[in-house]
């Protein structure tokens, strides 16, 4: 408020309210009687008059009137001043009745003031928001050329749409005009929004777009559903006109959406996933004011994970990361980009317990989120030794130190590999997972959450068949009927925040994963998403399962006992005991085992020694890469 006395326009606007504040108290006056006010009457006005002044300026004030920018103004602002106008009337009323028990002062006097105040000084604050809107557009651009602006048709006429036609309006110097909405509801169309002219239905995209003059489309539906939106894009393909959308609301946390985030459709947007429901308060009471680590904060989860959790300000961040690149990446984007400064990057990897040791003790986190990991099925089975050392020992390393320095928790990520495991990496998935629950209940909560492929992920299959586009083709698929359970990385991370606040020790989350998608059907999609036709302009050519892969993946095995969470989209298995210090001893001698197996680098003796530590893993007939010529 300091601020506001040292500006002119403050002085004059309270001064114009002054003059407001006297003109409605006396035409009250006037409406009570008729126009013809008792003298008496006169007297009583000029003697409460500088009271009920200086009640309405203190309690603007008070409820900071002064402070919008009137020049854009919005609801809000109408809303604290309806606020302001109301409770000053009570405070005059309040007052006469406690000081003079309100005699000789008509009730209905005050009640027409406090509505001739709002009406004259939201009137006020109205002009100035069209007297500067019509000023920017009669001055427009004037220093520089005109701006052609593209005519666009909106898909959608609801709240997205809503808040894409105020942007542009509200901005003279917007590239963009829209020239209409169109909806296939029936109620909407032939209406307006925004003095935007509402049509439909969407099918007649192209007769709309020819008689409106546009030359672009934007689908402005963030929470549409997957099949609504592939036959959205068909119509627009067959429209041949560029088009764009917003992302999902899943992407977008707080529903928030404007122009800069219109960005072409990709494979996200077709697969539909609702936007998630948070308890951020649960969140926040394990993280707010916390040090939480992140292991492979570099990584497609792992930076995801940061992110999200900067938005529940925790005291201070580490990153833990192997890759120098990913590292120094998060963490200019943590600071520059999203303004977080308590950061402390940490280059090493998880196996090495002095460094982890070391890092448990100087920063003492209270959560731990654990990211870090090698995920490439065929490069692991290729390598096997490296899942054992990073995903296995680097994970026992992580639990031991983050119980010996007391971490309140600590969420592991799994996957749906791990259930009935074909392959190194979902074994060694698997055997992290019986780990974390054959530890004894402690100080520190351990648990894990498992799920399946994320949309963009560093190794999944999108970028590949994108490159392969780009280059013309043929994209390559494995074989015509496999099918994986995909979600968004930032819906992922979100549920494992959730996942976090949930666990007591020893869980296995699974997260609801919606319907399998065919892998040749998002191939073909990412084709039409291109501009071209599949098996017309690209080709999709099948080569075979690589070694160790599935089908089709599964959440949950047989026998496992799954429970529902307060959460729609978590689910749990509980730990399936009996784990007692026998079965603790039995799985530190198998892992040992395993880990002198590893130790020679042979592919036979690992997958052996993997078998028995995780009996229902199934081991594929494949040679490492230091067995070929």
């Amino acid at each position: 408020m300091l601020n506001q006395l040292t500006k002119r326009n403050f002085y004059l606007l309270m001064a114009a309210d002054i003059a407001v504040f006297a003109v409605s108290l006396v035409l009250s006056y006037f409406v009570r009687y008729t126009f013809d006010i008792p003298l008496a009457e006169f007297r009583r006005i000029i003697e409460i008059l500088p009271w009920v002044i200086a009640v309405k300026c203190l309690t603007f004030i008070a409820l900071s009137v002064y402070r919008g920018m009137w020049r854009y103004t919005s609801l809000p602002d109408a809303i604290n001043l309806a606020k302001a106008c109301f409770l000053a009337s009570l405070i005059i009323i309040t007052g006469i009745t406690v000081f003079n028990r309100f005699e000789g002062y008509p009730r209905s006097v005050f009640i027409a003031d406090s509505i001739f105040t709002l009406f004259f000084c939201g009137g006020i604050r109205l002009g100035i928001r069209f007297y500067y809107s019509g000023k920017r557009a009669r001055s427009g651009n004037t220093d520089e050329k005109p701006i052609n602006r593209i005519r666009v048709v909106l898909i959608g006429a609801g709240d997205a749409a809503d808040k894409i036609i105020r942007e542009v309006q509200g901005n003279p110097w917007s590239t963009y005009q829209i020239a209409c909405c169109l909806d296939d509801d029936t109620t909407k169309q032939h209406r307006s929004l925004l003095d935007i002219p509402i049509r439909g239905p969407v099918s007649r995209l192209s007769h709309y777009a020819q008689a409106f003059k546009a030359s672009e489309v934007l689908i402005a539906m963030p929470s549409i559903s997957g099949d609504r939106m592939r036959k959205i894009v068909k119509i627009c393909e067959k429209s041949e006109l560029p088009f764009k959308t917003l992302p999902s609301l899943t992407s977008l946390i707080d529903g928030n959406v404007t122009l800069n985030d219109l960005r072409p459709v990709n494979f996200e947007d077709l697969l539909g996933r609702p936007p998630v429901k948070l308890d951020l308060a649960e969140i926040g009471h394990y993280l707010t004011g916390k040090t939480v680590a992140v292991t492979g904060a570099g990584g497609s989860i792992g930076s995801e994970l940061c992110r999200q959790i900067i938005r529940f300000k925790p005291a201070s961040l580490v990153l833990i990361d192997s890759s120098e690149f990913n590292l120094y990446r998060i963490e200019m984007e943590l600071k520059t980009e999203r303004h977080f400064g308590s950061i402390h990057p940490v280059m090493g990897r998880i196996q090495d317990f002095q460094l982890m040791n070391r890092i448990f003790a100087h920063f003492k986190p209270h959560t731990v989120f654990h990211a870090a990991a090698y995920k490439h099925v065929p490069l692991v089975e290729l390598n096997p030794w490296e899942a054992v050392f990073n995903n296995v020992v680097g994970s026992r390393t992580l639990m031991e130190v983050a119980e010996a320095h007391g971490s309140e928790r600590c969420v592991f990520i799994s996957t749906d590999k791990a259930v009935r495991p074909t392959n190194v990496m979902g074994a060694s998935k698997r055997a992290v997972e019986m780990l974390l629950q054959s530890r004894p209940q402690g100080k520190t909560r351990f648990m894990a959450v498992r799920f399946g492929n994320v949309v963009g992920s560093s190794g999944s299959a999108i970028p590949l068949f994108q490159s392969q586009i780009k280059a013309g083709g043929p994209v390559t698929v494995t074989d015509p009927e496999m099918t994986r359970y995909f979600m968004t990385i930032p819906e992922a991370a979100q549920l494992v925040l959730q996942a976090g606040s949930l666990g007591e020790g020893g869980e296995i989350f699974v997260l609801e994963m919606g319907t399998p998608v065919k892998i040749a059907d998002m191939a073909r999609d990412l084709i039409r998403l291109s501009g071209k036709e599949p098996d017309r302009d690209i080709m999709i050519i099948f080569t075979g399962l690589r070694p160790g892969e599935k089908l089709y993946e599964e959440l949950i095995t047989q026998g496992e006992g799954i429970m529902p969470t307060s959460h729609e989209k978590i689910m749990v298995l509980r730990r399936s005991g009996p784990f007692n210090e026998e079965y603790n001893a039995t799985l530190s001698a198998l892992l040992a085992e395993l880990i002198r197996a590893t130790n020679t680098l042979d592919v036979r003796s690992i997958k052996e020694s993997f078998k028995r530590f995780v009996p229902e893993y199934t081991p594929c007939h494949a040679d490492s890469v230091l067995c070929r010529h």
